[in-house]
């Protein structure tokens, strides 16, 4: 059934960039969001509402997951961050539609990593080997 001009897009066709460049396929990318505070406020002749004024803004931590490959590009660059050097990278990941077209880019501005967690190791299983890095960011836009 052919695609209708309303239909939302599938959520697990996306890519990730930085720099420009393609870094890799990720099985799961969680966390994007962006938050304002609010402040209660109330001046005394005032009645008894109280006003909201808008507070500091907030970005959520965004987690990318991905299957265990050659090279080691992410604990590299967490290990920049435990060793005093913080490399801001803008981050894009790119939502395509069933025909690999880009259709929505949200871009991530100054990222760098705060977290990563390596795979987990059960000889009994039979599961990809997945590592994630979650990067706090400052800020987030919409192309």
């Amino acid at each position: 059934m052919p695609r209708r001009e309303n239909d939302p897009f599938a959520g697990f066709n996306f890519l990730v960039e930085s720099g420009g460049l393609l870094r890799a396929g990720f099985s799961e990318c969680t966390g994007l969001s962006s938050e304002t505070d609010h402040i209660d406020y109330r001046e005394g002749p005032e009645d008894i509402t109280v006003r909201k004024l808008p507070g500091l803004r907030k970005q959520g931590n965004v987690t990318f997951k991905r299957g265990v490959a050659m090279g080691q590009d992410f604990f590299t660059w967490r290990k920049s961050v435990l060793d005093g050097s913080i490399d801001r990278r803008d981050i894009s990941i790119i939502l395509l539609d069933e025909k690999r077209t880009e259709r929505v880019r949200y871009n991530l501005t100054a990222a760098w990593p705060v977290k990563w967690t390596g795979p987990e190791f059960k000889a009994s299983a039979n599961e990809i080997a997945v590592e994630s890095l979650e990067v706090c960011h400052e800020g987030v836009t919409v192309a």
